[in-house]
């Protein structure tokens, strides 16, 4: 089976305009994910798929390899089916571009769990362990049926405990799990779910992985201990850059798996 990475990287967020390029150590935040997916062994090719010159530019400065894609694509999603529509591969894993401590761990265990045939769609998911992950807006919660499928995605706190107990017995439980926003298809059906048009409940809860479970289709997840560090904001981006600094850790630092 031939797994190929695409780092979907847009220039114009709107909370960290030119998030790809924010200096993580002296480094672009985009060559920390780059060169972190590179090791992964899994992985035949990774290629940076964008919508802006100086992303090019700097991803192709650093060795990387890049591509362009129209600026007027609608999602990450959509940038990397481009990118995969032309390539010879049977699954395509989307990691996003703001995700500069991504582990080899969590990418093998998509990798491998497209064993089964079944599965089209998979997802990280993690274990909620306090409050402020359970009640953080930011954060994209998701329930799970028995087979590990997701039930559904929302950022508001799910399942509701109608008996009010407290969070940290509500946590203690073990259903509450937080979303990791990094994706694995099998080529065919990301080129289909691009197709689809977009629903109520994506557009309600701004979560386009809705739109796959609104028209019908299944999301299994694996779950994982990677604690995702993204970066939408200045704050989000110096406080990972101490972390960083603090834990003595670099681009090629990552766990046996890779």
């Amino acid at each position: 089976m031939k797994f190929i990475c695409v780092i979907p990287a847009r220039y114009g967020s709107s909370r960290l305009p030119g998030k790809p390029l924010a200096d993580i150590r002296g480094y672009p935040m985009i060559e920390w994910v780059y060169r972190r997916a590179l090791r992964v062994k899994e992985f035949s090719e990774v290629i940076v798929a964008t919508d802006d010159q100086r992303i090019y530019d700097t991803v192709s400065g650093f060795g990387g390899s890049v591509e362009m894609t129209p600026a007027d694509l609608q999602s990450g999603t959509d940038r990397v089916a481009v990118i995969a529509r032309n390539r010879n591969a049977d699954v395509i894993i989307n990691i996003q571009g703001d995700e500069p401590l991504i582990t080899g761990g969590v990418l093998h265990d998509l990798c491998q769990i497209f064993i089964s045939p079944e599965v089209q769609m998979a997802t990280p998911v993690r274990k909620i362990k306090n409050e402020i992950e359970l009640t953080d807006p930011n954060n994209a919660r998701v329930v799970l049926d028995k087979n590990k499928d997701a039930l559904y995605f929302t950022r508001a706190v799910i399942p509701f405990d109608r008996n009010e107990i407290p969070a940290g017995d509500a946590i203690a439980r073990g259903i509450y799990y937080k979303h990791i926003g990094i994706y694995a298809y099998r080529k065919d059906f990301l080129l289909k779910i691009t197709q689809l048009p977009v629903g109520n409940l994506e557009q309600i809860e701004k979560l386009e992985q809705l739109r796959v479970l609104e028209h019908g289709y299944k999301i299994r997840t694996i779950e994982t201990d990677y604690h995702s560090l993204s970066v939408d904001t200045e704050e989000e981006l110096l406080s990972i850059n101490n972390y960083i600094r603090d834990n003595n850790i670099s681009m090629d630092d990552d766990d046996e798996r890779m």
